[in-house]
Order: C-alpha cells, then sequence, then structure tokens
C-alpha cells in the first residue's frame, strides 16, 4: 500500500515513519510564511492542537526548533531566578531538563527514581509536603528508559496539596499516543516535538500553555533571560495565525507546518481514545512477542512502561553493536540505550504513530521478525 521508495524500516522512538501525505505535504512548493494560503494552514494547525491535547482553552505554540525548546520555554518564561522547581526523575531527560532549569536560575530539587521505576504518589506528596515549588515536571515518558509516569496521579496529589504550584509534562515521547488530558487533569503545560507520535519530521517544538501559566508568565516580575523562546515574542504571533491573519517575529517552517496540518486531521478523524488504545495494542504485541524471546525489559512492569516504545535488556552474550547492525541488515533501524548508567546494556524500539495505527502496513511484523531472526543468527537460543 506504500508508494515510498524502499528504505531501511525506522522504528526507534523517534523520528518515526511518515505518513505519504504528510512527506508529500512537506513537498509544498516554495510560499510565503504570510501569504494568504499558508496563513489558514497555520491557523487550523493551532486549533486542531486543542483537539489533540484535549484542551479547550490551552494556548498552543509552534516554533522552529526540537522538543528541547520546549524547556527553554518552561524555565526562561515560567521560573523566576531563584525560585524552586522539583523535577521528577525517571531517566536522562529527567536530568537534562534539570539541567535547563538551572541555566535560568531554578533551585531544582529532584525525585530520582531507580531505573526502571516510575515516581510514586508518595514519594511526590512527601516531596511538595517539604516546601512550596513554582512549577514541578514529570516526563510522561522517558525515551531514555520507557518508562511511563502516572501523570493523573501525579496531577492529582500536586492539586490538592500544592495547587499553586504550574505542573509541566514533558511530552515529547507521549502525545499523540499515551492518554493525556490537558483540562481534565489540570496541566498547565505540556511540550511535545513533531517527529515521534504526532507523526511529522524533525524540526518543531510544540507546547500548550493554559491560562494559569499564561497568567504567571505574564505578571513575572524579571525580565525573560531569552530572546528566541520568549513568548512575549510568540504568543503575538500565534494569536494573529489563529485569527487568521500574518505576522512576522521569525520565519516559521512552512513546510513542516502544512506537515503538521495534515498529520493533525489524520490524528483527529478518529475518537482519541480509539488512538490510545492502537497503541496499547501495538505495545502488547511487541512485549509479548519478546517475552517470548526470554528477554527483559527496563520498565519494572507493564503499568510502568510506555505504549510507544520498549525498552529491553541484551541477552547475556549478545554485543549492542552486532544486534543493531544484524537487525539493520534485515533492513529495520533500532535503537541503542540511551541513560548514561546503562547504555550499552540495552536497546529501544519504537512504535507509534502509523506503525502502531495501521497495522496493515505490517511494521511491528517485520521489526518482531528482525530481531528474532537476528537473536538467532548471533547464538541466542531464547527461552
Amino acid at each position: 500500500m506504500s508508494s515510498q521508495k524502499d528504505h531501511k524500516l525506522c522504528m526507534i522512538p523517534g523520528p518515526v515513519e511518515f505518513h505519504e501525505d504528510v512527506l508529500t505535504s512537506m513537498s509544498t512548493l516554495a510560499t510565503s510564511h504570510v501569504s494568504p494560503a499558508f496563513i489558514p494552514v497555520f491557523g487550523e494547525s493551532i486549533q486542531l492542537l486543542r483537539k489533540v491535547f484535549l484542551t479547550e482553552k490551552g494556548q498552543p505554540f509552534v516554533v522552529s526548533g526540537s522538543g528541547t525548546l520546549g524547556w527553554d520555554m518552561v524555565s526562561s518564561n515560567l521560573v523566576e531566578p531563584g525560585e524552586d522547581a522539583l523535577v521528577l526523575n525517571t531517566g536522562y531527560f529527567g536530568d537534562s531538563f534539570s539541567e535547563c532549569l538551572k541555566v535560568y536560575g531554578a533551585k531544582v530539587t529532584q525525585v530520582k527514581s531507580e531505573i526502571g521505576e516510575r515516581t510514586t504518589i508518595q514519594e511526590v506528596s512527601d516531596a511538595i509536603s517539604d516546601k512550596s515549588y513554582k512549577i514541578i515536571t514529570i516526563t510522561h515518558v522517558d525515551t531514555s528508559t520507557g518508562v511511563l509516569a502516572d501523570v493523573k496521579g501525579i496531577s492529582e496529589v500536586v492539586k490538592k496539596q500544592s495547587p499553586n504550584t504550574l505542573i509541566i509534562v514533558d511530552g515529547v515521547c507521549s502525545v499523540g499516543c499515551e492518554e493525556l488530558r490537558f483540562d481534565e487533569w489540570g496541566i498547565d503545560v505540556v511540550l511535545t516535538a513533531s517527529q515521534k507520535a504526532l507523526g511529522v519530521p524533525p524540526g518543531l517544538s510544540i507546547l500548550v500553555a493554559s491560562e494559569r501559566a499564561i497568567e504567571v508568565f505574564k505578571n513575572r516580575k524579571t525580565p525573560i533571560p531569552s530572546y528566541y523562546a520568549s513568548w512575549a515574542h510568540w504568543l503575538p504571533i500565534m494569536n494573529a495565525y489563529e485569527s487568521r491573519k500574518g505576522m512576522y517575529f521569525a520565519t516559521p517552517p512552512v513546510q513542516l507546518i502544512y506537515a503538521l496540518n495534515t498529520s493533525l486531521k489524520q490524528i483527529t478523524s478518529i475518537p482519541l481514545e480509539t488512538r490510545f488504545e492502537q497503541h496499547k495494542k501495538a505495545s502488547n504485541r511487541i512485549k509479548d512477542a519478546l517475552d517470548s524471546l526470554g528477554l527483559n525489559f527496563l520498565p519494572k512492569n507493564r503499568e510502568a512502561a510506555a505504549n510507544g516504545m520498549t525498552a529491553i535488556y541484551y541477552p547475556e552474550g549478545i554485543q549492542p553493536a552486532d544486534l543493531l547492525q544484524k537487525v539493520a541488515s534485515h533492513n529495520v533501524v533500532i535503537a541503542g540505550g540511551l541513560h548514561r548508567a546503562i547504555a550499552t546494556k540495552y536497546f529501544r524500539v519504537g512504535h507509534m504513530g502509523i506503525s502502531a495505527t495501521e497495522p496493515e502496513r505490517k511494521h511491528l511484523d517485520t521489526v518482531i521478525s528482525a530481531l528474532t531472526d537476528s537473536l538467532k543468527e548471533l547464538g541466542y537460543s531464547g527461552k
């Protein structure tokens, strides 16, 4: 069914495989960022993002950059020097978000989970009982470990015990594949990127802020210590395009926004609940297959495991480079480890976007077969 040229199937936790229509949109001819043809596409994309994030009044930002830019936006717009930030750390990206916050002068406290475990509600409760925090950050899925945070449960305890604390969710590896209810769960910021479950090539930093977060930004006492990441520059741009008017601060990536528009229309063409279930089904398919081979996972249990990716320990005697190269020889690309402490001990498989929602493409079959055959060829006998 695919009209794409033959290529190695990209089954890493982002960038993912892209739909043909999304790739066609990337081929849009040279177009002005204030063209009457482009302005409504950008405006509609902003509105469609609210549907994906399940928010009525949240303010989307769509800016050229990686998901990492979202950390800078949070750190520079919502936290002032000397204010306290609580980071729930389940891997590499909790470490990095902490570093970013410190750059902007935040006083960071971390609740650091053991590798493969997620932060418990009691740990959060204890932490916010000790001190008042301006923000709490939650990595919904840490791509380095495949651990899935309990955003709903954490939000509930924060709302109850520390209602003035802004709830920030790093959703780079979760938006579009994990259940995430912005308004219902009382979230203040969710940041993400285009190249994972949103199914668009890399290059867009996407963030949604609550009305409360916007008010905190507007009432800050100190200057915003960033030029490019400043919402003072970007908020008027987003408002203008949503009102179907062009405005300039920095040139938006026109073709990427056309591609985003196409993907968002695909995503919102079915109920999000259906999409969440599709990813759970795909996740179980991958994990059941790898479990049957006798492989072990980083997350301690399925409840704490992401649905858009899987992190798996190498079997004893299998070297990282050998397995990755052998799988590549079967025309499939998977990812090595990322967590600094155990990077050479595990590998990662992505299964989000069209790989999960369009089973007729047989992406899951292909990666399972490639892994099974590769392990066998390397001498692994399984259970």
